[in-house]
């Protein structure tokens, strides 16, 4: 018999953001932080919390409860920034991305996700790339070359100047 493609089993990281659970595609995340003092840039977006030192480059970090359309990321214990890879009109740009917590690294086979909803959610489903299942829990799947637009990338470009290229940080 034919084992399973191991291409239809994908592994993400999963976070908290208001008590609901997201994730997204470990292929994007280059590292996990705790939260650090962050530089605000003036005349930046609210949802974009300021830059942080990473050795040495400036990266910008976004709130990602404001950005999905929630309330203000409140420092706890657990709050994390997540440095990400985004891809925007061919631009690739890396980010912090502020939640909640970090929870774990999951393996999810491509029949535990299902099409993102179209209706009842508070999260724009444009940014959705499918809706996980693992045992009685709901995962929302992020695209987050989706979840940021090409104007976000210029005025996270304009909070930390020099970081629209990903070879700015070691891999």
């Amino acid at each position: 018999m034919e084992t399973q493609s191991a291409s239809s089993t994908s592994q993400y990281l999963t976070f908290k953001l208001d008590q609901e659970l997201f994730a997204v595609d470990i292929g994007k995340v280059r590292e996990v932080l705790e939260f650090t003092t962050m530089t605000k840039v003036p005349r930046t977006p609210d949802f974009m919390r300021g830059v942080i030192n990473l050795r040495g480059n400036v990266v910008p970090v976004v709130d990602m409860r404001l950005k999905l359309g929630l309330s203000v990321t409140e420092k706890t214990v657990d709050t994390c920034v997540v440095i990400s890879e985004v891809s925007v009109d061919g631009e690739t740009t890396v980010l912090g991305a502020l939640v909640d917590s970090v929870q774990e690294v999951i393996d999810l086979d491509a029949s535990h996700v299902a099409p993102p909803p179209h209706l009842g959610s508070r999260i724009d489903a444009a940014v959705i790339r499918g809706m996980g299942k693992r045992d009685d829990q709901f995962i929302m799947i992020l695209d987050l070359d989706r979840v940021f637009t090409s104007e976000d990338l210029r005025a996270s470009n304009a909070a930390a100047p020099g970081s629209g290229s990903a070879q700015g940080l070691p891999a």
